[in-house]
């Protein structure tokens, strides 16, 4: 007996895909960046040290002196002397005018008057200690500063940026089929 047979052959259909691929650059530019700093104000003030020396007395203890000093040192003497001078003459006159009270007034004197003082002598040309004075002020230093802030000026560049999207192809490469084949096939009974 003849049976028929069918025969069923297919092929897929295939596609065809192509793609490219999207490129993207982004550049950014730097940032335009203006900085000045001007400079600080400064004052500075100095008032200057000051020192006096006054020597005037260790001269004066060397016997340096100057005129006017030894003028007016000199008339005080001179009226001192003439003080104690008068003070005598009148202290050996009372001795003198006591006379008939006993004793020996001129003798007295006379042995007075003909002994040598005694004077004190120290190194002339040495000055005491402490005649030369010092007088010593500080200099003095006023400083004054004033800060300037900074003029900053900042300019930003936006990003340069290129873009090219990506494509993608797709086609048919081939059609699909189906093949139907009617076969008889004989089958023994």
């Amino acid at each position: 007996m003849n049976v028929p047979q069918i025969r069923l052959q297919s092929i897929p259909a295939q596609l065809s895909i192509h793609t490219t691929k999207g490129q993207q650059t982004i550049e950014q530019p730097k940032a335009e960046v203006l900085m000045e700093q001007p400079k600080a104000d400064l004052t500075i003030e100095t008032i200057p040290a000051n020192l006096t020396i006054d020597q005037t007395e260790a001269w004066a203890d060397m016997d340096l002196k100057h005129i006017s000093r030894r003028v007016s040192e000199t008339a005080q003497q001179a009226h001192q002397d003439a003080m104690e001078g008068i003070a005598r003459r009148a202290e050996e006159g009372q001795q003198l005018m006591m006379i008939e009270n006993g004793g020996t007034p001129l003798a007295d004197i006379a042995k007075k008057r003909s002994e040598k003082p005694m004077y004190q002598f120290n190194i002339g040309f040495i000055p005491s200690a402490g005649s030369v004075k010092i007088n010593y002020e500080p200099a003095k230093v006023n400083i004054d500063v004033k800060t300037n802030k900074p003029n900053i000026d900042v300019k930003a560049n936006k990003p340069i940026i290129d873009y090219q999207p990506g494509e993608v192809d797709v086609e048919l490469a081939r059609r699909n089929e189906l093949h139907i084949d009617f076969e008889q096939v004989d089958k023994g009974e």
